[in-house]
């Protein structure tokens, strides 16, 4: 079986007039249906730039080489117009941040409206109807008193859930979601989380899932590849790297991991307190 997605020797360099400075350093992984890629990695690991260097989401500054084949088809130096239709189609895209991703001048269902518009030849009608199934399907109670609403009237969660549903119902072959769960509360992680891995089980997805947080990955994804500045550093099943992580820094990841692990069992079984006294 051919991969979704295959990255290849994938370097990203930042150019200014002096010199270029490298900033992914050879990236190589691949991802097949129905899977989840995890990419591990602290802010400034390469990650982010990994996937937009991929998808052709990089400003004239920055260098790309290497190969990033969808279906085997290339990537890298693709025309940016049939990149964009791709992306969003093909391949959905969801960000860390959906304050950032919705128009603050616009109300939600035109917002749902236009992305639909872009990819598909449905009536207004059908674009009202296939927006309220989205809202419901993902959870959000109201949806049509919310396509009414403007962004700054829904919680960073809403927002979310509203991204991961536009992103879904163009039945993409690969989902990219790039921090998903950054900046929302708790229980509002452990939803996305939960939706993400029922889209990846129903809807047979390829998924690259990217973070900095071990706990979100691992429930997550059947793959991890981290990176630490630029390179990767580890990969393998959760499992694998839990337990036979090779690089400084993914250990540091896992001690740390390990640790919260312990506190919480503890501030279960109500001993923290004791803990901490002594």
């Amino acid at each position: 079986m051919k991969p979704v997605l295959e990255i290849e020797q994938l370097r990203v360099s930042l150019h200014n007039r002096k010199e270029d400075h490298e900033l992914v350093k050879g990236v190589t992984f691949s991802v097949m249906e129905g899977e989840c890629v995890g990419i591990l990695g602290e802010s400034g690991s390469g990650k982010s730039m990994s996937m937009k260097a991929a998808m052709g989401l990089l400003d004239r500054n920055f260098r790309v080489s290497g190969s990033a084949k969808f279906f085997g088809d290339e990537l890298i130096g693709k025309n940016p117009e049939e990149l964009r239709k791709m992306r969003g189609n093909k391949i959905g895209m969801v960000l860390q941040n959906p304050m950032t991703c919705f128009d603050p001048l616009y109300r939600i269902g035109s917002q749902i409206s236009e992305t639909f518009l872009a990819h598909q030849k449905w009536s207004t009608k059908e674009i009202r109807e296939q927006s309220i199934t989205m809202l419901e399907k993902m959870q959000i109670r109201n949806p049509e008193e919310v396509l009414g609403k403007y962004p700054h009237q829904l919680s960073g969660g809403m927002l979310q859930r509203i991204m991961i549903g536009i992103a879904t119902s163009m039945k993409p072959s690969l989902l990219i979601a790039d921090e998903p769960t950054t900046a929302i509360d708790a229980i509002t992680q452990h939803e996305i989380l939960n939706e993400i891995v029922n889209i990846k089980k129903n809807q047979k997805v390829a998924m690259i899932f990217i973070s900095h947080d071990l706990n979100a990955i691992s429930r997550v994804a059947d793959k991890i590849v981290v990176l630490n500045q630029g390179l990767v550093v580890d990969r393998g099943d959760f499992q694998h790297i839990l337990h036979h992580a090779a690089d400084p820094y993914t250990r540091l990841l896992i001690e740390k991991r390990t640790d919260v692990m312990r506190r919480y069992k503890l501030a279960l079984q109500g001993k923290e307190y004791n803990h901490v006294k002594t």
